[in-house]
C-alpha cells in the first residue's frame, strides 16, 4: 500500500514551503487563511493559493467546526468564501466530534457545505470516531498527536474492515529516524494517508519538517 500525504499547510503566503510542496503535490494540502477563509479576501494568499494550483497542488480549506458548536450555515459560509476568494473547492472540518450524539449534526452540516460546492470533505477528529461519520465525509483524520502517543495506536474493528484510503494520520515531533516506522504504523492501523514532521507544539503545522523529501519519497 503506497501512503497518500495530506499536508496541513499552516504556512504563512510568504513561505518557501509553498514553493516546496508545488514541486510534490501532495495528495492533498489544507490551506488556513487565518483560523478559516478570514473576515476578507486576502490578495496574497489568493495568489499562493493559485499558484499551487496551477502547480497541480490539490488544496482544502481548513473550517472550525468547535465539536459541533458552530451551526452549519456558518460553516458553509466559509466554504462558500473559500471556494469564491481563493478557488478551494475541498474542506478540512478540524475539531470534528467524534461521539455518535452529533451525527445528525455533522451530516446537516456535510449537507451544507457540499450545497456550497465542497467536492471532498475531511474530518478531523483526532481520534477513531463513532463509525458513522464515515458515510459523511470522504477522509477521516482517525489520529492527530505526536510520536510518542502513535506508536501504541490501535485502530478498531470497523475501520480495519474499511478501505484504507478512508483514513489519515497527522503525526508530529518525529524524529528522523523513525519516519519508515510511521508508515509502517500507518499500514498496521489501516491509514493510507499520512503526514510526518519533525516539527512540535506549539504549532507543528507551520513549516515543513526538515526531511520532507525524504518523506515523499517514503509514502510515494
Amino acid at each position: 500500500m503506497s501512503g497518500l500525504i495530506v499536508v496541513p499547510a499552516y504556512f504563512p503566503p510568504a513561505a518557501e514551503a509553498w514553493a516546496e510542496l508545488a514541486d510534490t503535490s501532495p495528495h492533498l494540502a489544507v490551506v488556513n487563511v487565518d483560523g478559516g477563509p478570514g473576515p476578507a479576501r486576502a490578495p496574497d494568499f489568493a495568489a499562493v493559493a493559485g499558484r499551487a494550483r496551477a502547480a497541480g497542488v490539490t488544496l482544502a480549506g481548513y473550517v472550525d467546526t468547535a465539536y459541533g458548536r458552530r451551526p452549519p450555515g456558518e460553516v458553509a459560509a466559509e466554504v462558500r468564501r473559500y471556494r469564491a476568494w481563493y478557488g478551494v473547492r475541498r474542506v478540512f472540518l478540524d475539531r470534528a466530534a467524534a461521539g455518535r450524539r452529533q451525527l445528525g449534526h455533522y451530516a446537516r452540516t456535510v449537507r451544507a457545505v457540499r450545497a456550497e460546492g465542497a467536492e471532498y470533505v475531511v474530518f478531523n477528529h483526532g481520534v477513531h470516531p463513532d463509525p458513522g461519520y464515515a458515510a459523511l465525509a470522504d477522509l477521516l483524520v482517525t489520529f492527530e498527536g505526536p510520536w510518542s502517543a502513535y506508536r501504541s495506536l490501535r485502530a478498531p474493528e470497523w475501520v480495519m474492515e474499511a478501505g484504507a484510503g478512508r483514513f489519515c494520520h497527522l503525526v508530529y515531533a518525529t524524529p528522523r529516524h523513525a519516519l519508515c516506522e510511521v508508515l509502517l504504523q500507518a499500514r498496521r492501523c489501516n491509514a493510507q494517508a499520512c503526514y510526518v514532521t519533525d516539527r512540535d507544539q506549539p504549532n507543528p503545522w507551520d513549516d515543513l519538517p526538515g526531511y520532507y523529501g525524504l518523506e515523499v519519497q517514503a509514502f510515494g
